[in-house]
């Protein structure tokens, strides 16, 4: 019968053997297992693991209580639309439109182009559900010449989900190319393509800006398209068939009244419900035909989509609709997620599925006119009830363009198509489901005490509404009717079964509620338990569900040994290798164990192509899970192991993936508890869970098991703190099989219980039980262990709560004591639950207790207590018999987590055991031994075994300052106190007397004893508090804040054995010269005085590589680098690209790097510790030399830091820390984290240090200061702080046209500077270059706020986004912050040394503070600082170039080095760039762009600085460009004349610079070239503003008529080139275009025969040159235009000369435009053309007559000629013939 006893051992024998010797430090987590004791399966988070069975055996279940899907959420979606290229059209005017959902936004218009430049971004907002947005289809959409009056023409679109966006790597695609397609005729190919970034942002997520490269690398289209990694960049058309062929199950739409009233009005009672289908894929909807009055439709229609493949939506919906005058209601929704039914791999398959049914799930059944949760049946959020099932196929077919009978266009349409056979689907079977209620308690005081019972529904059947709707073409099911209990008790013959049972049973009898305490009721079941059966008829597809099972088992069981793992990593127990060996030993059996059961029946009928492909998939994918988790068992060890659950947790995201079996059998079952025929809360158990199999792996996780369930309220009032009490808890025992099976239903059940079932005629057959009487019980007492809390949450509105917890286990419920003012209580308190009576066999009991709820509250002197958060927990259990000692008990207290909703909440440290009171009564119980001496009246402590062994510490709080303490019940702060607060002992620090004058303590240093755990994971948080001394001894709280981990403020004394490495002597040789005779760099390290050992670290050398790598056009820049040229941009961008490249670098080996750097962390302190730290010096080296070398020759470099400073130094808190203070209530969002910005009320800056008593401490030290050693004084300081802003990028939009007016604001203190005036018009990426001086008092005005706003004309300016700097840390950091270190010494010139203090000074005052010996300068450029010895180069140049003598060079060495001198030494700040984040106060975590800046500060004590760094934009440069147009050649004849019908063109050519279009210059015309030559002899000038360092041109123009004034557009110099047939009358031809980017294009060919159009369409194999370096060149280029084919074809070619002329030297020589002075042009040789006029008669019948309609005029000669014989013989016939007669 007890089938799961046996089931643990068959894993547990072959862990590893080896290991069990060293299990000493195990004994507490042991379990003995079949006499073995095998650390590897030993399941450390449920101590009770003897079987090993599912998670539901852990000591910490996870049950989320609130729903978190449906719940709208706020997301940004940001586009930035670049470019486009290749636009398939002639002569364009495009414009970009971005759609996403219903918004649509517009570029503006670029006149004449096929490669229009834009740089526009645009924000779109929303707030809505995940599940919608990420529908969302993002479009993006190119238009030719659209206008007020006309809509434009498509080009082409392009189609992805906001989805797919979000499931990329930081959520965003950068810089990629979107590529278009024609939508109305497929055959076409590609039509263009557009650059764009685009990025979705979630409420919290940060995104990562990559830096904006430059656009060499970005010129292959084809290798950086817009679409997510492992799609084809080729993809193609295909159709989607989606076959619907009939629903059933379909809910009673408006039955009764509305049915009544046509039932009077018609005289018959149709079916009141006109389904049809409708589908939307890929932002397109098709529809099925309405099928009028059915609720039983059969369809048998297809619908056809085309789309390309692979699709870049991830889900097509499939709705059933009801059809209805007014407004179409959807009746539900199902979703298909097209990853699931497809597989991309090398043996992958296209979707398909089914045919097959998918059940639908959404709203309660019962029609009501006003449904409140009709958007469940929109698919939003969970289902609460089952609405229908539909039966539909899906099939892909890949087409092929070239066939003929491929229709075009891609709309979507409608086919029928031939019924499917019945059994298609499978043989259908009668399933049969039995539940039985063991306990209802938890239920909901709010409800209400009218009485109360459960109903169970499974599909469509034991609803009691639909009686009468059992499906009519089914005459197999019986239509039963299954009517509720009323049915049973006058039950007639007609009710029963075949087999004489009744159908069904799915309600329990009402029952009235007992109250439990002031929040729950319970239903009093005592030895009754009621009980619900149903019999049902399914397709029998149960290997479907049978093979996700084993899948989930595998899942469960890894999942369940992972948390194990992190467990004991987390908790820094022993050996976690031993127990991730363990589990993926286990994971490799289970998988191969998977490949022998799912091969079994293998021949059921309705087997459908997906049910093969899957098979075949799954059991690839499990194979290869299996193989890998046994290779990788090997390799697991001490330092691997956090990599390896890294990459066991793929495994695991795998197997989850592979267990979702999108083709539905059996629908899940709902359980409802209904109050007086009111529904109030629903649980849903997915069948496949609770499936019954004779095979154990096979076996739904839940079926024949008594499961704890926790009913919830439905739909949206869910949301929120409504969710949040626990409706109901349940416990319930289910089982669901065949009904052919049934004999096993009652299995799983506790013995001890007799049946009671409805009395049948005799002779009847039984039929189930409908309760179940239990005789046999077991007493239990339950000790609950409450010790501690911590971090909870902030009920009151002193930013305090008054906890208390709840303790509910089965019927009964206790309290612990409340704790006034505390988110850290420490109860310390043992609850005892006497006489708890537990129905069930004890072994049962044993291995799986019921679940123990603890809710914590807020006490409040009025009104009811506040809910705070709930965990649950299951009790380690002993029996009777068992004995009570180690390795089970006793037990060890744990932390749990506490959620609020689907936040959490805090962390709450307990233990629980449930003990058996045996036959002699409590006498065996073990006894209750607490601390003798604490008088606590009747509340006892938790015993000794249990509670945390203590030891002393001593704790110095280090106090230093509060800072911006809002104001307190509106009175402001002004003499506040700081307490400080651990385990009920504390100090006060002194009273600051006038805070607004000096913030700062008077004392810095005091300290308290106390007595803390040993473990250090059971420290108890550290409470600081800030009260305000007002008048008559009153105090007000202002803020708290709890310290819940003292970890880092532990003082370990270092080992003295260890030390001895730091005295060593070291020499570090720095390069710093960039001549090359000193390239090679030997970085010696002598590792240990005693070791002869002489370490080379080798350097590796890229400088010479470099220079080779680079472009063969960037060669010349660099050699001809000119100190005068250089300023501070220079420097700026070669660092910003040296970052880009790095970052590139780095991608790959981060992730690696990290994880390692985890793992070394996690060996902990003591001597292993220091030996890293020797090993870890020489890897240093290495990497701090290496980029000193890497520099390109003579241009110095600052760092540039992608995100902000502080982030990369720990927040300078290196010795002082600042701790945030909260007040008031915690917020109730979903994000707790964003609440919690509101609730600070200020911060208070201090530290903190904490060692054992024992310790012997050295004494060389001043006592009032503790271990406070070396920090400065706190008196007030004056501080000259220097702000630079460079730039900010990405800005929101803040203005309608979607730009903004960018401005600065600096606030320190009461300082604020605005720099109004200086706005920059309509940029969202603005170049500031400024610097801002303000003066400041420390500790007074601490924090730099530098905000940007957005100008407006009329109405105030609005902020965009702000940043905060703490300026304070930064001063006094040892990081030294106040001016940043350059890479190298210069007394003039871009890099000159700015701070007012030089390197030797510095170096000298850090050895001074340090008390390190040194710096002793020695000859040939050494010099030596403790024992390390640094060498560089000695000689400065100055302003005259002349050499002197100097140490600066030395001292600066070592300072750029300091990390690596021992003892004192920590990386100094570098001379640098922060890229900080703007934020925006009411779009909490949504970055609103970034601010590129950073902050040097001057105390006012010392030397005064020098001026200001000038970072003022580069100015652009005046350019002019000539542009002389000799002649062209082979231009196409586009004209026949209308006489002579010659071929010739009449040819001009146009040109002008991109962006300038208005500005665009015309030759005179070439008329009638035959052969499609042309003479100009004619020039273009151009003249244009650019900016070298980014290769831009700057244009300045107004946007608009009304544009109050100019916009700057930085836009790439390229020249465009076009050659055109002049008309006279009708509009002129475009026959071909060039577009040459000055800076790269194709040198010109030497003659017309050498230019070919490889030019244009190879590109990148041609030698390529710079009009800025070459200045002239001359030579022959292509145009080409694009033939129907959409080919580039060859239309012509130019000569002509470019001729680059700087501002000056164009003023100088000018030059006029056309052939005009001065230097003038000659006229050029064409062939006269006056004398055409008179000829062109002549020449024109020549033509006529001679050449066109030769034959013709012969004909009509010779026709002629006939004829006029003819008439001259009728004429004289007559005459002739009386003459003859007459004979005249």
């Amino acid at each position: 019968m007890k089938r799961s006893k046996h089931r643990g051992h068959k894993q547990d024998k072959n862990g590893d053997e080896a290991a069990i010797l060293e299990t000493q430090n195990l004994d507490r987590q042991a379990t003995f297992m079949g006499g073995h004791f095998d650390p590897d399966t030993v399941s450390l988070a449920s101590v009770t693991a003897v079987t090993t069975n599912v998670s539901n055996k852990r000591s910490k279940p996870d049950i989320k209580m609130e729903p978190s899907t449906g719940r709208p959420v706020d997301y940004q979606v940001s586009v930035t639309v670049i470019e486009a290229r290749q636009l398939v059209g002639l002569n364009m005017d495009p414009m970009v439109c971005v759609e996403i959902g219903e918004e649509k936004k517009y570029t503006s218009m670029k006149e004449s182009t096929n490669c229009p430049y834009y740089n526009e971004y645009f924000v779109f907002d929303f707030h809505v559900p995940p599940d919608v947005m990420f529908d969302k289809i993002l479009k993006l959409s190119v238009i030719h010449s659209k206008n007020l009056l006309r809509s434009g023409t498509l080009v082409g679109t392009f189609k992805m989900d906001v989805g797919t966006i979000y499931s990329q790597a930081d959520h965003q695609f950068n810089r990629k190319w979107a590529l278009l397609s024609d939508p109305d005729d497929i055959t076409a190919g590609c039509k263009g393509y557009v650059k764009c970034d685009v990025a979705v942002v979630a409420k919290g997520d940060t995104i990562k800006t990559p830096h904006k490269s430059s656009e060499l690398d970005e010129d292959d289209i084809e290798g950086n398209l817009l679409i997510p990694d492992g799609v084809p960049a080729e993809r193609q058309w295909a159709r989607y068939y989606l076959k619907v062929y009939r629903a059933e199950g379909l809910p009673r739409m408006n039955t009764s009244i509305m049915a009544n009233v046509k039932k009077a009005f018609i005289g018959e009672n149709k079916d009141l419900v006109d389904p049809y289908v409708q589908v939307q894929f890929a932002g397109q909807k098709g529809k099925t035909s309405v099928q009028k009055s059915c609720y039983e439709p059969i369809w048998n229609e297809q619908i056809v989509f085309t789309e390309m493949f692979p699709p870049l939506c991830k889900r097509m919906k499939i709705q059933i609709r009801d059809s209805d005058k007014v407004n179409d209601v959807a009746m539900g929704t199902h979703f298909l997620d097209l990853k699931k039914i497809s597989n991309d791999g090398d043996k992958g398959f296209l979707p398909t599925l089914g045919p097959a049914w998918v059940n639908m799930y959404g709203s309660t059944r019962t029609y009501t006119l006003m449904d409140e949760y009709q958007e469940l049946n929109e698919g939003l959020g969970e289902g609460v009830s089952f609405r229908a099932r539909l039966l539909i196929s899906l099939s892909v077919e890949i087409l092929d363009p070239s066939s003929p009978d491929t229709s075009s266009s891609t709309d979507v349409h409608l086919e029928g198509i031939p019924n499917i056979s019945e059994n298609a689907t499978g043989k259908i079977e009668e399933f049969f489901l039995f539940g039985a209620f063991l306990e209802a308690t938890m239920i909901d005081r709010k409800i209400g005490d009218k009485p109360i019972n459960f109903e169970v529904t499974i599909g469509y059947y034991g609803d009691e509404l639909d009686g009468a709707n059992q499906s009519k073409s089914q005459g197999r099911k019986k239509a039963d009717g299954e009517e509720e209990t009323e049915l049973i008790r006058d039950s007639s013959e007609d009710e029963l079964d075949d087999d004489g049972d009744l159908a069904s049973v799915a309600t329990t009898p009402p029952m009235k509620p007992v109250v439990t305490d002031r929040n729950y009721f319970h239903l009093p079941y005592f030895e009754r338990k009621p009980c619900i059966y149903i019999k049902s008829c399914w397709q029998d597809q149960r290997r479907r569900l049978y093979n996700a099972n084993i899948i989930d088992n595998i899942a469960d069981k890894l999942e369940e040994g992972l948390n194990d793992v992190q467990e004991i990593i987390k908790t820094e127990k022993a050996y976690p290798e031993r127990r991730l060996r363990g589990v993926l030993e286990d994971l490799g059996q289970r998988c191969s164990q998977f490949l022998v059961l799912a091969n079994t029946d293998q021949n059921l009928t309705g087997k459908t192509k997906l049910d093969r492909e899957r098979l075949k998939l799954c059991m690839a994918e499990v194979e290869a899970v299996g193989q890998q988790a046994k290779a990788m068992r090997s390799q697991v060890k001490k330092s691997t192991v956090r990599e390896k659950v890294k990459l066991t947790q793929h495994f695991l995201q795998k197997l989850r993936f592979l267990a979702d079996e999108p083709q539905h059998s059996v629908p899940d079952v709902f359980i409802w508890m209904i109050s007086n025929g009111k529904r109030i809360a629903y649980a849903r158990v997915a069948s496949k869970d609770i499936l019954y199999s004779g095979m154990d792996e096979e076996r739904g996780k839940d079926c024949g098991k008594i499961k704890t369930i926790f009913l919830r309220i439905p739909g949206k009032r869910g949301f929120g703190p409504a969710g949040w009490t626990v409706q109901s808890k349940i416990e319930i025992y289910l089982w669901l099989g065949l009904n052919r099976q049934r004999k096993d239903y009652l299995c799983g059940l506790p013995n001890g219980f007799e049946e009671n079932r409805l009395s049948k005629g005799p002779g009847m057959p039984l039929s189930p039980p409908i309760s179940l009487t239990y005789m046999m019980k077991q007493i239990f007492q339950l000790r609950v262990h409450m010790y501690q809390a911590r971090s909870l949450f902030a009920a009151d509105s002193t930013g305090l709560s008054d906890p208390f917890a709840r303790v509910f286990f089965s019927t009964q419920t206790q309290v612990t004591e409340v704790l006034p003012e505390t988110l850290c209580p420490t109860w310390d308190q043992l609850l005892l639950f006497e006489n708890v009576e537990l129905f069930g066999e004890a072994g049962e009991l044993r291995d799986d207790p019921p679940i123990i709820v603890i809710e914590l509250y807020d006490q409040d002197t009025v009104g009811k207590a506040d809910f705070m958060g709930r965990t649950f927990a299951k009790p380690v259990v002993k029996m009777a018999e068992e004995h009570y000692g180690p390795p089970r008990f006793p037990p060890q207290l744990e932390y749990y987590q506490i959620y609020r909703g689907n936040g959490m909440a805090g962390e709450m440290l307990a233990a629980f055991e449930l003990l058996q009171i045996g036959p002699n009564g409590k006498a065996d119980l073990p006894p209750i031994d607490g601390p003798a001496d604490m008088d606590r009246g009747p509340l006892f402590p938790v015993p000794i075994g249990i509670r945390p062994v203590l030891s002393r510490y001593r704790i110095e709080v280090l106090f230093w300052g509060l800072r911006d303490l809002k104001r307190v019940n509106l009175a402001q702060v002004d003499r506040p106190r700081v307490d400080v607060e651990c385990a009920g002992k504390g100090v006060q620090s002194a009273l600051i007397p006038n805070y607004k004058k000096n913030p700062n303590f008077s004392t810095l240093v005091k300290c308290f004893e106390v007595d803390l755990p040993e473990n250090e994971l059971l420290h108890p948080p550290l409470n600081i508090r800030v009260v305000d001394c007002r008048a008559f001894g009153r105090y007000t709280l202002v803020g708290s804040n709890a310290v819940t981990s003292l970890r880092k403020f532990i003082y370990r004394p270092s080992d003295k054995q260890a030390n001895n490495w730091s005295a060593a002597e070291e020499i570090i040789v720095v390069n710093m010269e960039p001549e090359a005779n000193f390239k090679k760099v030997d970085t010696v390290v002598k590792l240990d005085s005693c070791s002869e050992a002489v370490v080379k670290v080798e350097v590796s050398q890229d400088a010479k590589g470099r220079k080779k790598k680079r472009k063969k056009g960037d060669e010349l820049e660099d050699d001809g680098l000119d100190e005068s040229m250089l300023d501070w941009w220079s420097k700026y961008f070669a660092s910003i690209e040296t970052l880009t490249e790095a970052l590139k670098g780095q991608e790959g080996a981060l992730s690696d790097s990290e994880d390692k750097e985890d793992v070394d962390l996690a060996d902990g302190g003591g001597t292993k510790h220091k030996q890293r730290r020797g090993k870890g010096k020489k890897d240093k080296k290495k990497a701090t030399v290496e980029p000193a070398e890497k520099k390109k020759p003579k241009l110095d470099e600052l760092k540039v830091y992608p995100k902000e400073l502080e982030s990369e130094f720990d927040n300078f808190e290196d010795w002082l820390h600042s701790f945030n203070l909260f007040r008031g209530k915690g917020g109730d969002d979903d994000d707790q984290n964003g609440s919690d910005e509101d609730r600070i009320v200020g911060k208070f800056k201090g530290s903190l240090c904490m060692y054992k008593v024992s310790d012997d401490l050295p004494r060389d030290f001043d006592s009032n200061m503790g271990m406070f050693q070396n920090i400065p004084h706190n008196d007030p300081i004056n501080v000259l702080v220097r702000v630079y802003v460079i730039r900010a990028t990405d800005l929101h939009p803040a203005d309608i046209n979607g730009k903004a007016d960018p401005y600065i604001v600096i606030k320190l203190g009461k300082n604020e500077v605005k720099d109004k005036e200086n706005y920059i018009s309509k940029q969202l990426n603005p170049l500031f270059g400024k610097s801002f001086d303000i003066e400041a008092t420390f500790p007074m005005d601490s924090t730099l706020t530098v905000s940007i706003y957005d100008w407006d004309l009329v109405g105030t300016d609005d902020l965009i986004g702000e940043t905060k700097l703490d300026l304070e840390n930064r001063f006094y950091s040892k990081h030294r912050a106040t001016c940043g270190i350059t890479a190298s010494y210069a007394a003039h010139g871009y890099n000159i040394w700015r701070d007012p203090m030089k390197p030797t000074q510095i170096l000298a005052k850090l050895c001074k503070d340090g008390k390190l010996d040194g710096p002793h300068y020695g000859p040939g450029g050494r010099v030596k600082v403790e024992n390390r010895v640094f060498m560089a180069p000695t000689e400065l140049e100055d302003e005259n170039g002349l050499k002197k003598q100097t140490n600066e060079h030395l001292a600066l060495t070592v300072l750029n080095h300091w990390e690596e001198i021992p003892r004192v030494g920590c990386k100094l700040v570098p001379e640098h760039v922060e890229n900080r984040p703007l934020l925006h106060p009411d779009k909490p975590g949504i970055e609103q762009g970034r601010i590129e800046m950073w902050v040097d500060m001057f105390p006012k004590d010392m030397t005064a600085p020098g001026p200001a760094l000038d970072i003022a934009p580069r100015k652009p440069k005046k350019f002019e460009l000539r542009v002389i147009i000799w002649n062209t050649d082979e231009v196409v004849l586009e004209d026949d004349d209308i006489f002579t019908g010659e071929k010739s063109s009449d040819i001009f050519v146009r040109g002008w610079l991109k962006g300038q279009q208005e500005d665009k210059q015309d030759t005179d015309v070439h008329y009638h070239s035959i052969t499609g030559e042309g003479n100009f002899n004619w020039r273009f000038i151009y003249p244009f503003d650019y900016l070298m360092a980014e290769e831009k041109i700057v244009i300045s123009k107004k946007e608009s008529m009304f544009a109050w004034d100019e916009t700057e557009y930085k836009i790439p110099a390229r020249l465009n080139l076009q050659v055109w047939d002049a008309d006279h009358f009708s509009a002129d031809d475009f026959l071909g275009a060039i577009e040459l980017d000055l800076n790269r294009f194709p040198r010109g060919a030497k003659s017309a025969k050498q230019c070919t159009i490889e030019m244009v369409t190879n590109e990148a194999e041609m030698p390529v040159v710079s009009i800025f370096k070459q200045k002239r060149i001359k030579g022959w280029w292509p145009f080409v235009a694009r033939n129907e084919d959409d080919e580039f074809e060859l239309t012509g070619k130019v000569e002509a000369e470019l001729h680059l002329l700087t501002g000056e030297e164009a003023e100088k020589c000018p030059a006029g435009e056309g052939r005009n002075e001065p230097e003038p042009l000659e006229k050029p040789n064409r062939p006269d053309i006056a004398l055409l006029w008179f000829l062109i008669p002549l020449k024109a019948a020549k033509h006529l007559v001679c050449d066109q309609y030769r034959w013709l005029t012969i004909k009509i000669v010779c026709a002629l000629l006939v004829l006029a014989i003819l008439a001259l013989f009728l004429y004289n016939m007559p005459g002739y013939m009386v003459k003859k007669m007459l004979g005249a």
